[in-house]
This record gives structure tokens, sequence and C-alpha cells, in this order.
């Protein structure tokens, strides 16, 4: 079973003075490499990455190298004596605040780097060969870890919400299988799955990039990874795991209407010649919300078909710009997330592989009130029942409007600004929901 987030610990030492110890988990899953070989990388690509290291810096130290490369001092200087034999770098002696020798390209080093460069932007710690990650990725699995329904109600505590969906949406995540949710806009579908992730909060190692062949791609995504930055290891050969990767909260990544084919597939930025990964790669070990299926440039068909193989056989199929072909592991829940009816987007031949078809509806009675009671108290205004069932009685049932859990929120915000406007305090009064009423519908017909 995965551990979770504790697991970045203090021991008995430390906690006294409020240091962390290193995540022991992540030393256990990724030891720190000591040799070339225990980097699992082509000695040619190494030595690759420290010409471009020194060609953007100018001069390094091995201590400043060793940090930009995430590589030990040994595998450096491997590395260091590797290219002085071959001429393409000097040693200068020590600088004035720098008691450390110091690196530095030679002409014929430059045009080494500059030929690296144009093969490959990545400049950043050396990359993790894409075996050795998926062996990580493997061991930290998002399906090692169980949501029971105590987790569940914990998670969930502050929100409306039927205790039957949660019963629901609890051993779908268990399931390992791919989670369709549906409904009309404004019932929830949105944020409730992006707060499932707090389901799957525990910590998992992220790469800076890996390797496929001698084709590095980046993965670590600042947008989506969430170091944790207490966790990072030193600089000692003994001191934590390997600083190849990041210790990051389970990623979650959630894409809309913007997503195209391409998003889903190895890019190369042909200005900076780095390759990144693609969106489901970025949330390995953690979860993809596809929301607003259907709103996409591309069919929906084209979209989901692009899921069969990963879904079924539990890795992916990509392909470089090159042309070459690898496979990844495919380890994350996949939630997909539409407006229309599931029926109008896939096959029933397709919606089977798909586990758990889960439907949002509107809302009854009580459960309006609710959600009504709870944003009165975020906006600190008294809660009347007689106001909220007017708003029930006289506007949503004679124009056959369902009760949607966005509705008290959107309604008492532009009731808000209405009674600000005019001047009338705080005062949450029938006539400005009414007002607020007519300026957030579309008139019938229009």
């Amino acid at each position: 079973m995965a551990s979770s987030a504790q697991d970045v610990s203090l021991n008995t030492d430390d906690a006294k003075n409020g240091a962390p110890q290193i995540d022991q988990r992540s030393i256990r899953l990724a030891p720190r490499p000591k040799s070339v070989a225990d980097t699992g990388l082509r000695f040619h690509l190494l030595s690759e990455l420290v010409e471009k290291h020194l060609y953007d810096a100018g001069v390094l130290t091995l201590p400043a190298l060793s940090r930009r490369s995430a590589l030990a001092g040994p595998i450096l200087d491997e590395a260091l004596a590797f290219l002085r034999q071959e001429g393409r770098i000097e040693v200068r002696g020590p600088g004035p605040e720098e008691p450390s020798l110091r690196y530095a390209l030679t002409e014929r080093g430059r045009v080494s780097a500059q030929d690296a460069l144009e093969r490959s932007g990545y400049l950043g710690p050396a990359p993790v060969p894409l075996n050795a990650y998926g062996e990580v990725v493997r061991r930290q699995s998002v399906h090692e870890r169980l949501v029971t329904r105590e987790l569940m109600r914990s998670a969930f505590r502050d929100v409306v919400l039927d205790a039957d969906m949660l019963d629901r949406l609890g051993p779908a995540l268990n399931s390992g299988k791919a989670i369709f949710v549906y409904g009309e806009a404004g019932t929830g579908k949105t944020y409730i799955t992006q707060r499932l992730s707090r389901l799957v909060s525990e910590t998992v190692l992220v790469p800076h990039a890996i390797a496929v062949g001698d084709t590095i791609i980046q993965l670590f995504d600042a947008s989506v990874h969430m170091p944790i930055e207490a966790a990072a290891p030193g600089m000692r050969l003994d001191d934590g795991y390997d600083p190849r990767y990041v210790l990051c909260r389970r990623p979650l990544v959630i894409t809309g209407g913007e997503l195209v084919p391409e998003l889903l597939e190895i890019q190369l930025d042909p200005v900076t010649r780095l390759y990144r990964a693609p969106l489901q790669l970025k949330a390995t070990n953690g979860m993809l919300i596809i929301d607003d299926l259907g709103r996409q440039r591309v069919p929906p068909r084209a979209i989901l078909n692009r899921w069969i193989v990963p879904m079924e056989e539990g890795r992916d199929y990509l392909t470089l710009p090159t042309g070459q072909h690898f496979t990844a592991v495919f380890d994350l829940i996949l939630v997909f997330s539409t407006n229309l009816k599931p029926s109008d987007l896939a096959d029933e031949a397709f919606l089977r592989r798909i586990g758990y078809k889960i439907q949002f509806e509107a809302l009854p009675a009580d459960r309006y009130h609710e959600i009504w009671k709870q944003v009165c108290a975020e906006h600190g205004v008294e809660y009347d029942a007689a106001t909220c069932q007017a708003v029930i009685d006289h506007l949503h049932r004679p124009a056959d409007i369902p009760l949607l859990p966005c509705h008290p929120r959107d309604l008492i915000d532009m009731a808000l600004d209405h009674v600000a406007y005019l001047g009338h305090g705080d005062e949450l009064r029938f006539d400005a929901l009414e007002w607020a009423w007519k300026n957030y519908f579309v008139a019938a017909g229009q």
C-alpha cells in the first residue's frame, strides 16, 4: 500500500531542530546513483549534458555542476576527465571567491556543445532512463491505495453531496478503471471530480526528465507537479534519494475544451528544441480529468478512442517526432466529464470498457437549502429559509428550471452585487434575487 504524505517525517534528533528527514520510502524507490553505470544512461549522453551546462554557464565548479546536473561528484569526475582528454574542456584555478577548481569549454568544446543543443535543447538535471522510471511508477502506483467510506466522508465533509453519490465515487476510485461522469451543466461534476484528488494526495517521485535512448523528454511541469520542498535531497552521496527526481504530491491534470490530439503525444518545440511529455505522462501516478468532453475541436470519439489500448493494457504507445516508438506505463485515474449524453459520445462497446458511469442530477429542495445556507454563511449574510423557498417556488418552478448546485452561489453573488450598488447594506432580499434571476438566465427563445 502506498504511503501517505506523512511519510515525510521527522526523526528524533531532527524533530528537535525542526529539520525534516528525507523520505525513507523514496530512498528505497530510487537510490542515489554513485557511478555512471548506476545512472542507467549512456556515457555519451552524460558527457553532452555536461558540455551543455558549461556552455550555458561559462565556468562552473564541480559542486555547481553537480547541483545543475543532479549527478554525484564521481560521475562528473569521469565525464570531465573524458572531456578534458578530448580537448573539449580546460581546468582553471580557483576564483577570488571560490576555492574549488573551475571548468570551462575550449573552442572545440563550444562547437561540440552547440551541436548537442541543436539536437536537443534540454538543459537541466540528468534524465532517468525510461525503464527505470517505469519500475518506480509501478512501485508507487496510484491504484495501490484504498479509499474507504470514512475517507470519503472526511474529504467531502464540507460539501453538500448525497451519501449515495459518495458511495459510488469511492469504489470507482478503487477500481482502477476509468470513470465517466455526466449530467447537465451546473450539477457540480467539475468541482466534485477535482475534489476527488484529495483522496490520492500521497507523495510520489517525479523525474525532471526521462531518456528514451538518447532522446531526453522533459516531464516535470511546475504547473502540474507540486514539490515537497522540505524533502529535497542534499549533496552528499549518502544523502537521500536520486536527485534526478522531485518528491511531489500525486499530480492532478485537468484539460477541457482546449484539448487537441497533439497534447496527448510527445511534442517537439521547434524553437527551443525541447521534447515535452504529453498530458497523460505528466499525470502518471495521479489523476487526469478530461472536462467538457464533446466541446473540443476534435470529435469526442477520436479522443475516447485514444484511450482504449492504454485502459485495457495498462501501457501507452507513444511515438517520438523522429518516428521512434516506445511504450510507457499507463498508471493514473482517468476521469471523463461531460454535459452531453454518453450515448451521443461513444458506442456501447466503448462505454462497456469504462467501469463506472455516474450521473450527476438536479438537487432535491432540502439539498438546495443546505447549499443556500452554506453560501450565506460564506458571505456573512443571514440565512432565511423562507427567502430560499420563495426562490424555489416563484422562480425555479414557474420557469421549470431544475435546482442545480451552482444556482445558490451565482444568484446570491449577483443579488449582493445589486444590493451593494443600491447602497442597501448586505440584506439578502427576494427582490434583489429576482433581479439577479432576470440577469442570470437567458430569456426563453433567445
